[in-house]
């Protein structure tokens, strides 16, 4: 097999935690990759930028307990490679740094299979800097060493030079360090490392749960038993962590701390959010897809001329009516005469930016909200029509999604107008089980969870199976309106957040408000 004929395989550095801290050429090789092999030690969120349709390979490595054995990860690079697929291994930090990154570019290279290194930003690095220490300041140290703190404490002979280590280096970092925590430091003082210097632990550093432990070289390790400090964590040991108490910035954040679930299909408007210091967990309980058939709007698409209303109650349907109406080979100018109304000033957003004036959006952006604007409007119009003949005479067109409520076709028709309601979109449960998010309600590291519709609440409840209810007792829930709300509340629960607008903006303004107080 010739070289060109394989795949190619990208080693791919995902960063400490935060999201915002994977590379811009990492996140290219992601989403072109056919198959991803990926650590434990990574951002989740990471994988939801990868494609649907890629393979996706767990090979665990989380803290000595592996799923898969260094020899099965590098067979399976290999494979699939020589299957001709783009295979990005993803791992935690960077691949070269304690990773064995280097031990599987090795492998590569002697099968002959094209390889590229993409480096990701280190804990090493970056905990101490969301900690608010800088490894290197020109009056307190001008070198640092990062050394690995998982070595066999029992081997006779140690791969570290402890007492060049110990005084021939201003900053010492050590990853993984916490099981062996009791005999680094006891090595460093035996040669010669002054008992008194400054230490600073970090677990999860650069996440919304970073916890900062700073203590002495002498007393860390009892402080770290005592504050029950669990792995993973970085240890920085050196004057620079006396700096901490004027440069710490991550954990003065006001929403430092909380993690907002976020169940729609995507993040968008929320990012706000992770500006403030959250960490937003985008858990999509919907997916937004074509509808099984097209033939009900292609025939209104077909009849547009004979429409006096054209109504949008989301953005989705903006978009999903007119990609059918340029498919069908029409434009905006066969919308001539009609007037357009849009519940909710986003999709209001989504149709001006096709170059089209929006006649009406109501205050209410919901069914009742629409309905009392209706017969406002016609009602001025008509002065005098008798009310159930208030919409004689006219037609309305709302494409929707395949499930939606009826109650404003309901009121259209008992005023005496006609209504069409083609099926632009639908709204489909994905194939996802739930079983890591369970895992992070189950240990209260989820605060917030969202819902923007009815949907997203009922299809989490399913994704999740027996006791989603008990689980989302533990958080404060969000909702985005009163029809949401209703679902909520039918299923038992309580609503902690719920905006006066019914929009993600002002949700998040809401979410913001809440978590202030909280702390």
């Amino acid at each position: 097999m010739e070289k060109k004929d394989k795949g190619i395989v990208y080693l791919v550095g995902a960063g400490p935690g935060d999201i915002g801290l994977l590379t811009v050429k990492g996140l290219k090789c992601l989403r072109k990759a056919d198959v991803v092999i990926y650590d434990f030690h990574l951002n989740a969120q990471i994988l939801n930028y990868i494609r649907h349709d890629a393979e996706f390979i767990y090979a665990g490595k989380r803290g000595g307990h592996h799923t898969m054995t260094q020899d099965e990860i590098n067979a399976a690079i290999l494979q699939k490679a020589r299957e001709g697929k783009i295979v990005c291994r993803l791992k935690g930090g960077d691949p070269f740094i304690f990773g064995r990154g280097g031990e599987e570019a090795q492998v590569l290279a002697q099968a002959d299979i094209l390889f590229e290194v993409v480096p990701g930003v280190s804990s090493s690095v970056a905990a101490p800097a969301y900690a608010g220490i800088p490894l290197t300041h020109r009056l307190y140290s001008s070198s640092f060493a990062v050394i690995p703190g998982y070595e066999d404490t029992t081997k006779e002979e140690s791969a570290i030079d402890w007492a060049k280590l110990a005084t021939g280096v201003g900053t010492l970092v050590f990853l993984m360090a916490v099981k062996n925590i009791d005999t680094l430091t006891a090595k460093l003082i035996e040669h010669g490392r002054r008992p008194d210097t400054p230490v600073a632990v970090i677990r999860w550093g650069t996440r919304s749960d970073q916890q900062t432990l700073v203590s002495s070289l002498e007393k860390i390790a009892a402080e770290v038993r005592e504050n029950e400090i669990k792995p993973p964590a970085v240890m920085v040991i050196g004057d620079v962590v006396n700096l901490r108490s004027e440069l710490a910035w991550y954990e003065k954040k006001p929403m430092f701390g909380q993690r907002v679930l976020v169940t729609r299909e995507h993040s968008e408007g929320f990012d706000i959010l992770e500006d403030l210091g959250a960490e937003v967990l985008l858990f999509p309980t919907v997916e937004i897809a074509p509808p099984q058939t097209w033939d009900d709007l292609d025939r209104s698409i077909d009849a547009i001329q004979t429409y006096d209303w054209l109504i949008f109650t989301s953005a989705n349907s903006v978009r999903y009516f007119f990609r059918r109406l340029i498919e069908k080979e029409r434009d905006i100018r066969d919308l001539g005469g009609i007037k357009i109304c849009a519940i909710g000033s986003k999709t209001a957003g989504e149709i001006q930016q096709r170059g089209i004036r929006v006649d009406l959006v109501p205050e209410e952006f919901n069914a009742e909200g629409l309905i009392d604007l209706f017969i406002r409007e016609v009602g001025q119009q008509k002065n005098g029509a008798p009310a159930g003949q208030l919409f004689q005479g006219m037609r309305f067109l709302l494409p929707r999604a395949g499930k939606a409520r009826e109650l404003f076709p309901e009121k259209v028709r008992e005023l005496g107008g006609v209504i069409d309601l083609p099926t632009a979109y639908q709204a489909i449960k994905p194939e996802f089980h739930g079983k890591r998010l369970r895992r992070f309600l189950e240990e209260g590291r989820v605060t917030v969870a969202t819902f923007t519709s009815a949907a997203t609440f009922t299809n989490f409840r399913e994704i999740l199976g027996d006791g989603a209810d008990e689980l989302l007792r533990k958080v404060a829930i969000a909702v985005i309106g009163p029809v949401t709300e209703k679902a909520v509340v039918r299923a038992g629960l309580r609503v902690d957040i719920m905006p006066e607008e019914a929009t993600v903006e002002a949700m998040v303004s809401s979410i913001r408000a809440w978590a202030l107080k909280q702390a």
